[in-house]
Order: C-alpha cells, then sequence, then structure tokens
C-alpha cells in the first residue's frame, strides 16, 4: 500500500472550481445554483473541504448536504443527470486520472444518495431505483 496521496489540494481546488464554473455557465443548472446561493466563494470553499474529506481523508467537511438538497423546490432526475454529466465531462478534463476516476465514483453514489433523500421526502411514492442511469 502506499501512502502517495490521490491528489493534491490544489487539484482537488481545480476540480471544485472548473466544476462550478461549468454549472455557472449552464443554462439549466446555473439559474438554480444562483437562486439558492448568495455567496459563491463561501459555496466553493465547502465544496473543497468536502471533496478534500472524500478524496484525502481529511475530515475537513462538517456538514449535511441531504437537507441542503431536500430544501430545494422542483429537482428532477434528467436534472441530477444533467448534473452527473457536467462532473463527468470535468473529471475526464482532469490531469489526473487516478483522481479523476474517485471523484466519478463518489459523484455517482452522492447523485444517487440525493436524489433517493430528495425523492422519500416530496414524492415517495413515484420513487423508483432506476431514475439515475448512470447509478
Amino acid at each position: 500500500m502506499s501512502n502517495t496521496p490521490l491528489c493534491t489540494p490544489q487539484e482537488i481546488q481545480d476540480l471544485v472550481y472548473d466544476f462550478y464554473g461549468r454549472v455557472r455557465k449552464d443554462g439549466s443548472l446555473g439559474p438554480i445554483f444562483d437562486r439558492h446561493l448568495h455567496d459563491w466563494d463561501a459555496h466553493l470553499a465547502i465544496m473543497v473541504r468536502f471533496w478534500s474529506s472524500l478524496l484525502l481523508g481529511t475530515g475537513e467537511y462538517q456538514g449535511s448536504p441531504m437537507t441542503k438538497h431536500i430544501a430545494l423546490p422542483d429537482l428532477s432526475a434528467p436534472l441530477f443527470e444533467h448534473w452527473l454529466d457536467l462532473f463527468h465531462q470535468t473529471t475526464r478534463d482532469q490531469p489526473n486520472a487516478a483522481m479523476a476516476r474517485k471523484a466519478e465514483e463518489f459523484s455517482q453514489r452522492i447523485a444517487r444518495s440525493l436524489w433517493y433523500g430528495y425523492q422519500m421526502n416530496h414524492d415517495p411514492d413515484q420513487m423508483t431505483l432506476t431514475e439515475i442511469r448512470h447509478g
């Protein structure tokens, strides 16, 4: 087992900033994020801590993504799929392939978990296991 970290903190920051740069420019996701985020710098810092906790095991992130997402109105499976597609485009463009693969694995689980949690709170009778195609 190697003691070499999967990635550097700078690579995580680059991944986060690249992804959210795409989100902000996106015609579907950008307006949703803009309506609900009032401080992009704070959000980006939180997301860097979140991904550092996942990819480097830093334990820097303290929060509850589920409660934040459950509070959003009118999310849909296609929006989650679109989020995943943008994330996949971002990971594909990262120079650190090992980090990109691990981030991609986490993103699949995160999207599936958030979508299931969202559905359980908003429309449990309509929940299906195949709604997020990447899962």
